[in-house]
C-alpha cells in the first residue's frame, strides 16, 4: 500500500521530483567534473612521465658532458639513472618546418614510446621514430624518407616508428609559440650512433638527465663538487612540458575548490529546503496513516525513502553527467586534445569525490527523516491539522505613518515574506548563488579577454618576430637588425638564490616591444635598474630600490642588480635594458628580433635564421590556448542558467502550494488572475534584486581569489568589462522573471470552494 502511495505522491509532486533531482544532478555533476577535469590531467601526465623516464633534473652546459661526467652524476647517492641528451632545433627541407632532432644515450630516461612501427634500436643508423601527430599534419608514412638540415650538416633517414614523447608533451618551439602547431613544428628521435654519424665521430651532449629522489638543494651540492664547476641544473618543474602540464591541473584543481562547490552547495541546501516544505505539505497525508494504525517508524521510512530516491537517482545521473563534463574538457578532441599529446586520455576522480556524494545523499535522506520526525510528534488528531505556520509577529514598520501609503500588494507581499521566512531566505540564497557564480564566470571571461588584447595585441607591435640561430655572433645578428631596421632581444639562464631564471635583455628603438606595470600600462624600460614580475618579488621577498645578486651557471661570475619596477610577465626572470647590461658588464647572446617586416618578405640572411613567427601567429597560439579556459568557465556559465531556471522554479512553486489557500482567498474576494500574477511575479522581482546586490561584490571577491591563484602562471589582474555588468543582469532578471511568470500562470487552476475547505 505505502509503495503505491510512494509512486503516487511522486506523481503528484512530478514537477518538485524532477527539479530536486535536476538541482542534484546539476550540482554533482559540475562538483564531480571538474574535479575530473584536473586529476585526469595528474593521472595520465604522470604516468605518460613514469613511462618514458622524465628525468627530475637536467644539468645543462654549452660546452657540453663527455661519458665520464655522466659516470660521475650517477655514482651520486641517491641517483637512479642517468643520460647524456641533446635536442637541437633543425630544418626539414621539404616544406622547411623546425624539427627538434632529439639524442638520449639511455633509453630508460627522456625517451618515448612507439605508437607504430619499429621498437627503438640505440645503434640503428638511417632510421628515424617521428612524432606522430607531426606525421599526420605533414602526411608522413612509415618506411617514408626525411632530410634534415642543421647548417653545414644534413642528416636523412627513413621513418621508422611514430612516437610520443612526455619531453614534448607540450609541443612548442620557445615561450612566445603557447599552443603547438605540428604542422610547422614538430619533434624526432634517432640513435647515438646516427647522431655520431652525422657529426663526423664527433659527440657534443649538452644536457644531463637524471632521476633521482634528492632535493634540489642535495643534487646541486653533488653535482657541482663531484664536476667541479657550478652547473645550471634545472629541475623538472622549470620545463614547460612538466610545469604548464601541471600548471592546468592545478589551475583546474582551484578552479574545482572554489566555483563547483558553491555549484553544489546551491543545489543541495535548496533541494533540502525543498524537501522539507514538500514533507509539510504531506502533514495531513502523514497524519491520516497514523490515525489508520500505521506505526511511526513505519510512516518515517516512507517519507524518508523520498529524499534517498532523490539522492539517490540525482546522483547516479549526475556522476554520469560530471564524467562527461570532465570528458569534455579533457579529451584528444577538445581544447586539451590541442594542447596536450598524451597517449591516454583515461578520465580519473579523486577517491574523495565518491565520499563527498554519499555523504549529500545521507543529508537529503537525513533531511527526509527529520522532517517526517516533526510531523508525527502529538497525537493522530494533532498530526492530522494542516500545516500552520507561526503566527507573525506585527512588523514594526506597520506602526508608522508610511505603512498607510503603501499599495496593498506591497503590504501583501512584505508580510508574506516575513511570514515564510525559510522559503523566502532560500529564494534569496538561490538567487545569490547564481550571481555569484555569474560574475564570477564572466569577471574571469573579461579579464582573460582584456589580458590577450594588452599583452598580446598590445605589447607585441611588431609584425615578425625571428628566432636566431644558436651559432649566430651578435655583429652578425645587429647586422640582421639593421637591415631589418629591428628591435632586438638577448635571453640567458641565471641562478637567483639558487633558482634558475630567466634574463632578457631589450634594445627598444622603435617601440616593437613593450612592456605592461602592474596596473596593465604600458612602460618603458629605465637604463636605472631591471624589472621583475610578481611572481619573482613574491618569492624572494623583494621591493622596487632592492638590491640583489644573479650567478652565471658554470662560473663564478655574479653581478648586483637594482629593481627599478615590477611588470606583469609570462616568464619568471629579470628584464632590462641593453645600456643597464653595458653598464653592468653583463654578456649576452642576442637570439630575438622584433621587424615590421612582413613574415613572408623576410628571406635575407636565411642561413642564420632559425624560424620566422608573424604576430597573428602568436596571438593565434594564444587564443588557442585560452580555449582551455574558455570551456571551462563557459560550460559554468551554461549550467549557472539552468541551476538559476531550476532552483528558482521548483521555490516558486513549491511556494505557490504552501499560499494556495491565500490565494484563493485573494480571488474569492474579486482578485483577477492577471493582480495575483502580478502580485507574484512582483516577490520574486524584489528577492532578485536584494540577491543580485549581495551577489555582485561576493562574485568579484570570489573572482579576486581565483585570480590571484592563477596569476602564479598568468599574472593576470581583474578587469571589469561590459560583459561582466551587462550579461549578468540580463540573464538573472530574464531568469526570474521568466520563472515567476511561469509560477503566476498556475492561480487559473486554483479551485477556490476546494482550497477553502476547512478540513475537520
Amino acid at each position: 500500500m505505502l509503495f503505491k502511495k510512494l509512486l503516487r505522491t511522486i506523481w503528484h509532486y512530478k514537477a518538485q521530483f524532477i527539479s530536486m533531482i535536476l538541482m542534484v544532478l546539476l550540482g554533482v555533476g559540475v562538483f564531480v567534473g571538474f574535479q575530473g577535469e584536473w586529476k585526469s590531467i595528474e593521472v595520465d601526465t604522470h604516468e605518460f612521465y613514469a613511462s618514458t623516464g622524465f628525468a627530475d633534473y637536467r644539468l645543462v652546459s654549452e660546452t657540453g658532458y663527455s661519458e665520464e661526467d655522466m659516470n660521475k652524476i650517477a655514482s651520486i647517492q641517491g641517483v637512479n639513472k642517468v643520460s647524456r641528451y641533446v635536442s637541437v632545433k633543425t630544418n626539414e627541407t621539404k616544406e622547411n618546418d623546425v624539427i627538434a632532432v632529439t639524442v638520449t644515450t639511455n633509453f630508460d630516461v627522456s625517451s618515448f614510446i612507439v605508437t607504430k612501427g619499429e621498437e627503438y634500436n640505440a645503434s640503428a643508423l638511417n632510421t628515424i621514430w617521428m612524432s606522430d601527430l607531426y606525421a599526420k599534419a605533414n602526411d608522413y608514412h612509415i618506411d617514408d624518407e626525411m632530410t634534415l638540415k642543421y647548417g653545414a650538416i644534413s642528416l636523412t633517414g627513413k621513418i621508422k616508428g611514430l612516437i610520443k614523447s612526455s619531453e614534448y608533451l607540450i609541443c612548442t618551439p620557445g615561450e612566445n609559440q603557447m599552443m603547438p602547431d605540428y604542422k610547422t613544428y614538430g619533434f624526432v628521435y634517432i640513435s647515438p650512433e646516427m647522431y655520431k654519424q652525422a657529426l663526423g665521430g664527433f659527440e657534443l651532449y649538452p644536457e644531463i638527465h637524471a632521476i633521482s629522489n634528492l632535493s634540489k638543494k642535495e643534487f646541486s651540492e653533488a653535482a657541482n663538487e663531484k664536476l667541479g664547476k657550478t652547473n645550471l641544473i634545472l629541475t623538472k618543474n622549470e620545463i614547460p612540458s612538466y610545469s604548464e602540464a601541471q600548471g592546468e591541473a592545478s589551475e583546474g584543481k582551484t578552479m574545482a575548490s572554489i566555483l563547483p562547490v558553491v555549484f553544489l552547495g546551491i543545489a543541495v541546501l535548496i533541494m533540502a529546503t525543498t524537501m522539507q516544505r514538500l514533507t509539510i505539505n504531506e502533514k495531513t497525508q502523514i497524519g491520516t496513516l497514523k490515525a489508520l494504525g500505521f506505526r511511526d517508524s513505519r510512516i518515517v521510512k516512507h517519507y524518508t525513502l523520498f529524499g534517498l530516491f532523490i539522492g539517490v537517482v540525482g546522483s547516479v545521473l549526475g556522476i554520469g553527467f560530471g564524467y562527461f563534463i570532465a570528458w569534455f574538457i579533457f579529451n584528444p578532441g577538445g581544447s586539451m586534445g590541442t594542447y596536450f599529446d598524451l597517449p591516454s586520455w583515461a578520465i580519473h576522480m579523486p577517491w574523495w569525490t565518491f565520499l563527498v556524494v554519499l555523504g549529500i545523499v545521507g543529508f537529503m535522506t537525513l533531511i527526509s527523516y527529520i522532517s517526517a520526525k516533526n510531523m508525527l510528534k502529538g497525537t493522530a488528531a494533532d498530526a492530522l491539522k494542516p500545516f500552520t505556520p507561526k503566527a507573525m509577529k506585527r512588523l514594526k514598520i506597520e506602526d508608522s505613518k508610511g505603512w498607510r501609503r503603501l499599495k496593498f500588494a506591497t503590504k501583501w507581499n512584505l508580510r508574506d515574506l516575513f511570514r515564510h521566512k525559510a522559503r523566502s531566505g532560500m529564494t534569496l540564497f538561490g538567487v545569490f548563488g547564481c550571481t555569484v557564480l555569474l560574475i564570477a564566470s564572466f569577471l574571469m571571461m573579461d579579464s582573460m579577454v582584456g589580458f590577450v588584447n594588452k599583452f598580446y595585441y598590445g605589447s607585441m607591435n611588431y609584425e615578425s618576430q625571428i628566432s636566431l640561430k644558436e651559432d649566430t655572433t651578435n655583429e652578425k645578428a645587429l647586422e640582421i637588425a639593421t637591415y631589418y631596421n629591428a628591435d632586438y632581444s638577448a635571453s640567458t639562464n641565471v641562478s637567483l638564490n639558487e633558482e634558475a631564471i630567466a634574463m632578457d635583455i631589450y634594445d627598444i628603438n622603435h617601440d616593437y616591444v613593450r612592456f605592461l606595470d602592474t596596473n596593465m600600462n604600458y612602460v618603458n624600460l629605465k637604463d636605472d635598474g631591471v624589472y621583475v614580475g610578481q611572481r619573482l618579488m613574491e618569492s624572494n621577498h623583494l621591493k622596487i630600490g632592492d638590491t640583489f645578486t644573479v650567478s652565471i651557471f658554470g662560473s663564478d661570475t655574479t653581478y648586483t642588480m637594482k629593481l627599478t619596477g615590477q611588470l606583469r610577465t609570462l616568464t619568471k626572470g629579470v628584464v632590462m635594458s641593453k645600456k643597464y647590461a653595458d653598464e653592468k658588464g653583463i654578456e649576452y647572446k642576442i637570439n630575438q628580433v622584433f621587424t615590421n617586416t612582413k613574415k613572408d618578405d623576410i628571406s635575407a640572411h636565411s642561413d642564420f635564421i632559425s624560424t620566422i613567427k608573424s604576430r597573428n601567429d602568436i596571438i593565434k597560439s594564444f587564443d588557442s590556448f585560452m580555449e582551455v579556459m574558455y570551456t571551462m568557465i563557459g560550460a559554468l556559465i551554461v549550467l549557472s542558467i539552468i541551476l538559476g531556471i531550476v532552483v528558482l522554479y521548483n521555490l516558486g512553486t513549491m511556494s505557490y502550494f504552501e499560499r494556495y489557500r491565500e490565494l484563493s482567498t485573494l480571488k474569492v474576494v474579486g482578485f483577477k488572475d492577471k493582480k495575483i500574477g502580478k502580485l507574484l511575479i512582483t516577490q520574486n522581482m524584489w528577492l532578485t534584486v536584494v540577491g543580485f546586490i549581495l551577489g555582485f561584490p561576493a562574485g568579484i571577491g570570489i573572482t579576486y581569489i581565483l585570480m590571484k591563484a592563477l596569476a602564479a602562471e598568468y599574472e593576470m589582474m581583474l578587469i571589469f568589462g561590459w560583459m561582466t555588468f551587462l550579461i549578468p543582469v540580463v540573464l538573472m532578471f530574464g531568469v526570474s522573471l521568466f520563472v515567476s511568470w511561469l509560477v503566476a500562470r498556475k492561480n487559473r487552476k486554483i479551485d477556490m470552494v476546494e482550497a477553502l475547505k476547512v478540513p475537520e
